[in-house]
């Protein structure tokens, strides 16, 4: 198994185009050529996380967390991440982070976080816009069922809650086969025409390619006559945070020892308990004060998230409850997720959950 195997494997589940514009996800070091022997699973990748790796004959780290965000131009030792470059590069250890993708999948960081405080009816606390187009296809109506089931197939037609929709209308195409066309149907140099089946499906971007390709492959036509029109609408089931509901409401001050306990945090920091009973929750793992005003539009009695500064809290605006937890409690069960979308689709080498806590943050 090669370590492009992995990669293809996660970007094909939670795609690189869904990461934010200043993140640095993907493979940071190493080569898709090489072979897997172990993966290690960490939050963060330090020194220690490495040392584990080469003790535990890995040579793949997969992180949350990029080691490299910004640009590098040396590598001499002088900090952490020119150091576990270092430690990586002697010891050939390829390094893949999985960051921001992850967060902003239905499937990701914040479905982790509500699954473990116990919450239900999920939604997308700020759902992503400009990432769908509207794909349209000309088809001749004997071949539409077929196309439509290899376009499903390949990402397209989902809507929410809902798949395999499309919208249909009935039209007549026309065409004039030249010399050195191959036509299924219809006579060269003469103007032919056919009953056609215009069929438009909703495509999000990071599936246009493989979209595309099983048009192409599964349309009987030699030209294939389709729009791809750019969409402003939200794709519902990606984006930044969210929300839920408590199956039964929970006393504000339970909810919080609840919170506690289940992340194990040494404290956490909120704004007055301006609700007596919590039972519509928001969340966002890691740094998350940009979502303050989503979770207030949207009612949640509490937002759940981490790195807040002294005047953000005051964005509460006695509307809500804001909880800080902190930044590793908030996505350390992150490396279960990914250890477990792994064991479940590769089983020829070894995969460890790093032993290491990587947190910066201690508390007296």
């Amino acid at each position: 198994m090669l370590i492009g195997d992995i990669t293809h494997y996660l970007e094909s589940r939670y795609p690189l185009s869904l990461q934010e514009s200043y993140d640095n996800c993907g493979l940071t070091y190493g080569h898709k050529t090489h072979e897997v022997q172990g993966i290690l699973f960490a939050l963060d990748v330090t020194e220690g996380i490495v040392r584990e790796a080469i003790s535990k004959k890995c040579n793949l780290i997969i992180s949350h967390h990029p080691v490299v965000f910004k640009g590098l131009k040396q590598i001499n030792g002088s900090n952490m991440t020119e150091r576990v470059l270092e430690l990586c590069i002697k010891n050939d250890i390829a390094l893949y982070a999985i960051h921001t993708n992850l967060d902003n999948h239905k499937e990701g960081v914040n479905k982790r976080i509500a699954d473990k405080i116990g919450l239900s009816d999920l939604k997308i606390l700020k759902p992503k816009k400009d990432t769908l187009v509207k794909l349209c296809v000309f088809v001749p109506e004997e071949a539409e069922t077929e196309l439509s089931d290899a376009l499903y197939n390949a990402g397209a037609g989902s809507v929410g809650n809902y798949s395999e929709c499309n919208f249909t209308t009935e039209g007549k195409g026309s065409f004039k086969p030249n010399i050195n066309a191959k036509p299924k149907t219809g006579e060269l140099h003469k103007k032919n025409e056919l009953a056609e089946i215009k069929a438009e499906y909703l495509v999000p971007l990071a599936h246009l390619n493989q979209v595309l390709n099983a048009m192409h492959a599964n349309h009987p036509y030699e030209e294939v006559a389709h729009d791809i029109i750019p969409l402003h609408n939200i794709q519902q089931d990606m984006g930044s945070g969210m929300i839920g509901s408590l199956k039964k409401p929970i006393a504000s001050k339970k909810f919080l020892k609840h919170l506690k306990s289940t992340f194990n945090t040494g404290v956490i920091k909120h704004t007055a308990l301006v609700k007596d009973e919590i039972k519509t929750v928001a969340i966002c793992g890691g740094s998350g004060s940009f979502l303050i005003e989503s979770a207030r539009r949207k009612r949640a009695d509490i937002y759940i998230t981490s790195d807040l500064k002294y005047h953000e809290f005051f964005d509460a605006n006695n509307e809500l409850i804001i909880a800080d937890i902190g930044h590793w409690e908030s996505e350390q069960y992150t490396v279960n997720l990914l250890y477990e979308n792994i064991k479940e689709k590769f089983s020829k080498f070894a995969l460890h959950l790093t032993e290491e806590n990587t947190n910066p943050v201690k508390y007296f």
